[in-house]
């Protein structure tokens, strides 16, 4: 099963799942970003149970692979200032240098490529921005059977959980470790704060870095009378269109 079928059928029961075990953790992990003033991508914002806990001083481009998890995640905004974007974390359809901070909750240990979706995270902060992540992760030479031999089964069901963080960093340049901390589950979840510190390099790629960016539609609210507004604003809304990539808008016809 694709990871896209998977969350879309997950969607409905999803805070269920992961809501009330990982409540504290999550607000803990958000106590670290910024109060105010800086433009903040959440990726893999899921049903957006990271929203009510969100400084509202900020502001916020949302991203997750699967409608399902988007419309769940709308009605939680708030009175936050946030822009919808259906997309992939391991081919961001976003530009370079485009966001002040990103938040990784529950992400790097989810997707196929964690090593292309920290990078691709990286692309897209500033340099000096901060990455916020959150996420279970095996130390190296951890033997952890079960959770080894539980994940054939687990990856094609929900997440990961034989990713080694140290492993996923040393693929990616320009980013060190300013904070590591255990966060629950005996030092499995951790709670990782990284920054960049320059420019990212693609040497394996013989084309720009804007041509490997995958070219997805931003989301359409859903139907209510609200969201019918909103998703006349937020159809290539001129605040995120200098954030996506080349060849985002054409996509949209």
């Amino acid at each position: 099963m694709s990871l896209r079928n998977s969350y879309t059928r997950l969607a409905p029961v999803y805070d269920w799942l992961v809501g009330p075990a990982l409540a504290r953790v999550r607000a803990h992990s958000l106590a670290r970003l910024p109060a105010a003033g800086a433009h903040i991508l959440l990726n893999g914002v899921g049903t957006g149970l990271d929203l009510p806990l969100l400084p509202a001083t900020n502001q916020y481009t949302a991203l997750d692979l699967t409608r399902a998890m988007l419309d769940r995640a709308q009605p939680r905004r708030g009175k936050l200032d946030v822009q919808w974007v259906q997309g992939d974390s391991q081919q961001l359809p976003l530009r370079d240098n485009s966001f002040d901070h990103v938040l990784l909750h529950l992400i790097l240990a989810i997707v196929p490529d964690s090593r292309a979706a920290l990078r691709e995270a990286a692309r897209v902060v500033r340099t000096g921005g901060k990455l916020f992540v959150l996420d279970k992760f095996l130390r190296r030479g951890e033997t952890a059977v079960l959770r080894r031999m539980l994940n054939p089964l687990m990856r094609r069901i929900a997440t990961r959980t034989d990713v080694v963080f140290e492993d996923v960093l040393a693929g990616v340049n320009g980013l060190r470790v300013i904070d590591d901390q255990p966060a629950m589950a005996g030092g499995w979840f951790r709670l990782i704060t990284l920054e960049k510190t320059d420019a990212q390099d693609f040497p394996e790629e013989s084309e720009s870095s804007s041509s490997r960016r995958g070219h997805v539609s931003q989301t359409m609210p859903t139907s209510s009378e609200t969201a019918t507004a909103t998703s006349i604003t937020n159809h290539i809304n001129p605040l995120i269109a200098p954030c996506l990539s080349p060849g985002f808008a054409d996509a949209q016809a």
